[in-house]
């Protein structure tokens, strides 16, 4: 035994407990979350009109005495089973909001629907991915650092030039912190502005917009190579009443874009006077994209776009190459950092300006880790489909963890831990690996099958 790693030391432990089969059932429960949450506590049900007790659960008799529960981290590169199940929630609340379902009718597929995209503006050239040279120029030249102003290579997508600025002394690394940091203004301003232009393209007072129609949108956040923010977004007309009532004839979805498209170049947000930066007037890009989601085909699909904002929100900082996962502590731990230079400029930025009394409101350093990017990554208007916390309820109540008419839980609880030893990530990570295997033999059977159904039909 002593010989062995200690992982498999620790696994043999576990294994050998008399409680193991229990703990497995736990473990398998959490779907082999990699960073379980221990709890300790009880639970009691009672008969609301006698008192009597229906049922009580306590972690006494628990392995540990204590019960696992998901981390429901969003991240794969933190927890790859509880970010599918999360990619599994956005996909369906961001596609109840284009087809209907989960308590929205299904007419919303016939309103007007667009899927926007809005970037960050230029804070300098940086290296471009294709299949052209990514900077060319006749006549070369140098900036006043001495670096060249163009490249004449080719870089491939996966290139480590790619995103990185042609030269860091002239990149405007003060204004790409501050549009981080005021990009969730920026979007509130933009969906406001584009309900303003709504109003008036068609005659209305602004003050009684919602009287005609409401605007409902889910958008997305992704970091792009230079490592700036853009967002992705669906946004919809509906009535006054939300997905269960019909826009106005006006409502179209030309009118949409053009709002949209117009907003998004007016639009804009004042920093607040630094004697170190100024005033900074933060836009959007030049480059907007506002195309129709159609219900013929013709268009972006719909599941696509779903899927493409689930994929998306479980992508850790690791994946996407801006940021870390982690918060930034201390300005010695942004040096020990495992991100490109440009990113640790990024991160060194938001320290030096978090130290600023004019930006403290602003908790730069507590965002360094983000680049200064203190918004959700999904978030969605309050009528555009379902919701997180009902996506789960329902899950619960699918496995029969549902409330029943007539009684009254009581529970204490309290947290005292997280996570496994060596040994018990090991066989974790066994599981995880078994589910997901189980899973993709069924969906496999499913295709099988649904195959074998249209060729009997043909």
């Amino acid at each position: 035994m002593r010989q062995l790693p200690e992982t498999d030391r620790d696994a043999l432990r576990i294994a050998q407990h008399p409680q193991f089969p229990r703990w497995l059932e736990q473990i398998t429960a959490t779907g082999g979350c990699a960073h379980p949450i221990h709890l300790s506590g009880s639970t009691t049900t009672l008969n609301a009109a006698t008192g009597e007790i229906l049922r009580h659960y306590d972690t006494r008799t628990e392995p540990g005495e204590r019960l696992s529960v998901r981390c429901r981290n969003r991240r794969a590169s933190v927890c790859a089973p509880c970010s599918r199940l999360h990619a599994g929630d956005t996909f369906h609340l961001v596609r109840a909001g284009l087809l209907g379902g989960k308590n929205i009718p299904t007419t919303v597929r016939n309103r007007p629907r667009l899927f926007v995209t809005l970037t960050a503006p230029s804070f300098g050239p940086v290296h471009r991915a294709g299949n052209e040279r990514c900077r060319p120029r006749r006549d070369g030249g140098t900036c006043e650092h001495g670096r060249p102003l163009g490249c004449g290579a080719t870089h491939a997508p996966d290139a480590p030039a790619v995103g990185q600025p042609l030269c860091g002394d002239c990149y405007d690394y003060t204004a790409h912190v501050l549009w981080h940091a005021h990009a969730s203004k920026l979007w509130d301003r933009f969906v406001i502005d584009v309900r303003r232009r709504l109003a008036s393209s068609v005659g209305l007072v602004q003050s009684r917009f919602a009287d005609h129609v409401r605007l409902s949108f889910a958008r997305v956040a992704e970091y792009q190579k230079r490592a700036a923010v853009h967002v992705h977004a669906v946004v919809r007309l509906d009535g006054p009443n939300g997905p269960s009532d019909e826009p106005p004839a006006w409502g179209t979805a030309q009118l949409l874009i053009d709002a949209v498209r117009a907003s998004a170049g007016r639009v804009l947000v004042h920093t607040p006077y630094s004697p170190a930066a100024g005033e900074l007037a933060l836009r959007w890009g030049v480059q907007v994209d506002a195309r129709q989601l159609h219900t013929d085909g013709d268009g972006p699909d719909d599941d696509a776009v779903a899927a493409y904002v689930a994929k998306y929100v479980t992508k850790g900082a690791s994946e996407t190459g801006a940021g870390t996962d982690h918060t930034i502590t201390t300005w010695h731990g942004i040096a020990s950092a495992p991100v490109t230079e440009h990113v640790r400029t990024l991160m060194r930025t938001c320290w030096r300006l978090g130290g600023l009394p004019e930006y403290e409101p602003l908790r730069l350093r507590a965002w360094a880790h983000t680049l200064g990017y203190r918004g959700h990554i999904l978030t969605k208007s309050r009528a555009y489909s379902t919701t997180y916390t009902a996506l789960r309820a329902q899950r619960a109540e699918h496995v029969g963890h549902e409330s029943v008419p007539g009684t009254v839980t009581d529970g204490h609880w309290r947290y005292v831990g997280s996570g496994h030893t060596p040994g018990a990530a090991l066989i974790a990570a066994g599981i995880a690996t078994d589910l997901a295997a189980s899973r993709e033999t069924a969906r496999e059977e499913l295709a099988a099958e649904r195959s074998g159904l249209g060729a009997s039909s043909g």
